[in-house]
């Protein structure tokens, strides 16, 4: 409602029945609303033109009308919190949104008009409204419970004495208004890359009200653009004060009175295995003959619970960052470093405190016997994976003999939920090689080895085990250990079954690459979808058919509603073995205890299925951050190669442009329909280019041979053309 429209405030209305009146006549249009025009004609005729702009401020006020867009108005629905879902919104540059509910497949579309004021990442209400011509399942926001952060990036953008910040419409979907005394104390210019914060969002308003937080370097600079992409994806970078004194405060030195409460295990062989440039050791593991002939296996996970104690500040920071994230060129750790790569890191020679989870094995490689508890080790050696898989190729090298028995049992353990179903999903990870100031100077494949395997499979065994004591019913009376745990709320790690319309999608892109699927049911799609894996391995076509292959899946996400794990083909699966790095381990970890002990239930199940909610969207919020970061450093790269020719896969096709994967270093542009010398039309059933004047189409699959033209690091874009 503009402000030429409003009149004194001190107007009264004559009646309180007209504010009801012309919430009745707004409520006529419920989904569309009401121009502003017809309800100055309506008002008019009711002899009530006066009152009539006091009467809207005091409905949008009470919250009871909203303007949707300028000088357009409609009721805000009544609903029943029965009525709706809680997800998780995704802006897209259109301004349209999805919100992502944990455990459901298909995402539910927000046309822009129904986004509420919504930014990206939000958590918030939904009320379903109807199925769209695209039989998308629609619906409309009608709350935010959460939002995701308070700081946003953009350009500012004087007009006159007041300005705007104008956002990236891939991370937010508002522009900011900057009031004329914040633009004289924050001395902005036009133009001018900034932080603003989220200050205030008056009903009437169309924009947010923002406050100039700091203001950064023009895109190039590697900190600050590193900062605007932890900016825009909300991630915290900094610990507050009060956290870092709580972690200083802990000591690093293990009394004899804890000790004397755990399992020793100090004298068992036990070694890590982590990436060469790992600080952070989660996990140990251990080997151990026993005199009846069999094998014991410890899988030994950092005792994280020990030192963050429930509501400690260590505690809530913790559960507000949910997770590590693993940008290029840093880690920004969920534990202040004191305790990430310090107290609690599993290093070599010193005693650590852990939660371990043994099994004995008997010489058929069987499980015969499991334990769980506190323990104290002490790591004889840290191994990088490098070294470890020179000790499995070679078969010789310091505590080989260990090693290679472990890889046996870990090869047993795999055999089996290849064959159970598993999928064999083998993602191509890029690595960037960075001189001193950061700047990409090569980058690699990271391939992924028999000791990366080794390592996950005893993992896979540890969380799997944890959840099933936890989760599965004990039958009749049980032994010491084997008790009933299924009246403790527990955190789950699920993935549901792929939907069938999207495995057909797959299976003609696939088809176009020159592969033949049966993904008729989901008994069979595991078996054609690793056997497509097997195929493709070492081909151009690799990266791109497994990305689509993933995208097609469910997301696996945290809850207290068991349902398996269809990707990993277990009925049973949490996440046990990385406290360091993940809160929802960390919660497993006081629950699990809480059942060993017949403890009371540390959490109530609403709580912790919340709790669930929002450690799945940080994941999220994680996994965006570190893609982003990813695509700066491959702009960054190859910003030093404009005007050389590379060859690259066409890896999607749209109306507007074709992206192309480049085979050398991976890295993706798009060659703009506009800079192709021919007629185009799009062909939405088949995905691809046509020409009008017959020459070759363009589709997924095709090799072709591209330019770079542009590398723009702002907008972390690369542009292709045609060679």
């Amino acid at each position: 409602m503009s402000k030429k429209k409003k009149i004194n405030k001190t107007r009264s209305i004559k009646s309180e029945d007209f504010e009801t009146d012309l919430y009745n006549f707004i409520a006529t249009k419920p989904e569309r609303g009401v121009a502003l025009k017809q309800i100055i004609k309506w008002s008019v005729k009711q002899n009530e033109g006066e009152g009539l702009f006091d009467a809207i401020e005091k409905l949008i006020d009470k919250k009871r009308i909203e303007e949707v867009v300028q000088d357009k108005f409609r009721v805000i629905p009544k609903y029943n919190e029965e009525d709706t879902l809680i997800g998780i919104v995704d802006i897209t540059r259109s301004g349209n949104a999805y919100v992502i509910i944990d455990g459901k497949l298909n995402d539910i579309f927000i046309p822009s008009r129904s986004t509420n004021k919504a930014f990206n990442g939000d958590e918030v209400r939904v009320r379903l409204t109807r199925k769209s011509k695209s039989q998308k399942q629609e619906g409309e926001i009608v709350e935010v419970i959460k939002r995701h952060k308070e700081t946003f990036i953009g350009h500012i953008q004087l007009s006159g004495d007041f300005a705007f910040v104008v956002t990236d419409k891939e991370f937010n979907n508002y522009d900011f208004y900057i009031t004329p005394d914040e633009v004289k104390r924050s001395k902005v210019s036009d133009g001018e890359r900034v932080i603003v914060r989220l200050k205030d969002w008056p009903p009437n308003m169309k924009n947010p009200i923002g406050q100039i937080v700091d203001k950064l370097k023009p895109a190039g600079d590697h900190e600050s653009d590193m900062r605007v992409i932890m900016v825009e994806t909300g991630i915290n970078y900094n610990f507050p004060e009060e956290v870092e004194k709580e972690a200083a405060a802990i000591s690093e030195t293990i009394s004899e009175e804890v000790i004397a409460k755990r399992r020793d295990i100090r004298n068992t062989w036990t070694i890590t295995i982590d990436p060469h440039d790992a600080k952070d050791f989660d996990d140990a593991i251990s080997l151990r003959k026993l005199e009846n002939g069999n094998t014991e296996v410890g899988v030994h996970i950092a005792d994280v619970s020990h030192f963050v104690t429930v509501g400690s500040q260590l505690d809530k920071e913790a559960y507000q960052r949910a997770t590590s994230v693993y940008l290029v060129d840093r880690v920004i750790p969920m534990l202040p470093e004191k305790l990430s790569n310090n107290v609690c890191s599993l290093v070599p020679h010193k005693d650590r405190l852990t939660f371990s989870a043994i099994f004995e094995f008997n010489d058929k490689h069987e499980i015969v016997d499991t334990w769980f508890g506190k323990t104290v080790i002490h790591s004889d050696r840290r191994f990088s994976y490098e070294e470890a898989q020179e000790i499995i190729e070679n078969k010789t090298g310091e505590f080989a003999e260990e090693i290679l028995q472990l890889n046996v049992i870990a090869l047993k353990l795999r055999d089996e939920k290849f064959k159970n179903g598993a999928i064999a999903f083998e993602t191509q990870e890029v690595k960037f090689i960075l001189d001193e100031n950061k700047v990409p100077i090569g980058l690699y494949v990271k391939d992924r080895k028999e000791a990366h395997m080794l390592i996950e499979d005893l993992m896979l065994l540890a969380n799997r085990k944890v959840a099933e004591f936890m989760g599965k019913p004990a039958k009749g009376k049980t032994p010491e250990g084997k008790q009933d745990n299924t009246n403790y709320p527990f955190v789950y790690r699920v993935h549901d079954v792929p939907d069938i319309q999207r495995l057909e999608e797959f299976g003609l892109a696939a088809k176009r690459f020159g592969y033949k699927l049966k993904l008729d049911s989901p008994q069979n799609i595991s078996s054609e979808l690793n056997k497509l894996m097997k195929e493709v391995q070492g081909k151009p076509e690799q990266n791109v058919l497994e990305q689509m292959a993933i995208r097609c899946m469910a997301k696996a996400v945290y809850t207290t509603n068991n349902i398996g794990h269809y990707g990993l083909a277990f009925n049973y699966y949490t996440h046990f073995t990385s406290p360091i790095r993940r809160y929802p381990d960390l919660l497993v970890h006081r629950i699990l205890f809480a059942a060993l002990h017949h403890s009371n239930k540390p959490i109530a199940k609403n709580d912790l299925e919340e709790k669930c909610r929002y450690a799945s969207a940080q994941e999220r919020t994680a996994m965006q951050a570190e893609r982003e970061s990813v695509k700066y450093k491959q702009v960054e790269y190859l910003s030093k190669h404009i005007g050389e020719v590379f060859e690259g896969i066409i890896s999607g096709v749209t109306h507007f442009g074709i992206f192309v994967e480049l085979r050398e270093n991976k890295c993706e542009g798009m060659v703009a329909v506009n800079s192709i010398r021919d007629e185009m039309t799009f062909d939405d059933k088949r995905r691809r280019l046509v020409s009008l004047t017959g020459n070759k189409p363009f589709e997924m699959g095709d090799v072709v041979k591209v330019k770079v033209v542009k590398a723009d690091l702002d907008a972390r874009r690369l542009d292709f053309v045609f060679v």
